[in-house]
């Protein structure tokens, strides 16, 4: 039975077969940070830039193996967010002429009070997915977490081979049919979040 396609920002990077992509850190001297995505080939993928490259914190791009813009991702900031329980963040799909739209928000943990919970992905009503709300499971500071469907189905998975030590080096397993930009999306914000190469 063919996989489902799930496009959220791009269905060009919605494969029908599982794939796996390894994601290497780069360091603040390199680049300005930020980490790169690439195949079983070593081909690049993806690459997302974070505050040291564009100068803003809270606010990370990721593009395509040849530099086009996918994706651009912002914290929502000011008093409201100080004072709320979660920080906000927003993903922006890219369109043509410089073109923003909304395409998923995160609900980021503010609270030693809700620091437990699972960190909540919600979907624009107007994407055409099956699912609205999406959440993370496990570990990202470990590199051990999966990302799960609102019917409790793993969509992505994060890990670390038990012979690296590093966690500047890591693998994510894409289930078929699931948009690759969400998940990196996804994953370059729990790289800000948890201290990572793309938070200045």
């Amino acid at each position: 039975m063919a996989a489902s396609i799930m496009p959220i920002v791009s269905k060009a990077y919605c494969s029908s077969s599982q794939v796996v992509l390894d994601v290497r850190s780069r360091p603040h001297v390199v680049s300005g940070g930020g980490f790169v995505v690439t195949d079983c080939s070593q081909k690049v993928v993806f690459r997302v830039e974070g505050c040291g490259t564009l100068g803003k914190k809270g606010e990370l791009i990721l593009k395509d193996g040849e530099g086009n813009d996918l994706l651009l991702i912002r914290r929502k900031g000011g008093i409201v967010e100080a004072l709320s329980i979660h920080r906000q963040w927003r993903g922006y799909a890219l369109g043509y002429q410089g073109s923003q739209k909304l395409v998923f928000s995160l609900k980021e943990p503010n609270s030693c009070l809700v620091q437990n919970n699972p960190i909540r992905i919600s979907i624009e009503p107007s994407q055409c997915s099956k699912y609205s709300s999406y959440e993370i499971k496990g570990y990202f500071s470990e590199r051990d977490c999966s990302i799960m469907g609102s019917r409790g189905n793993i969509i992505a998975q994060v890990g670390v081979e038990k012979v690296m030590v590093s966690k500047d080096l890591y693998h994510v397993v894409v289930k078929p049919g699931i948009d690759q930009v969400f998940i990196f999306g996804i994953i370059a914000i729990l790289d800000y979040i948890y201290d990572g190469s793309t938070r200045c």
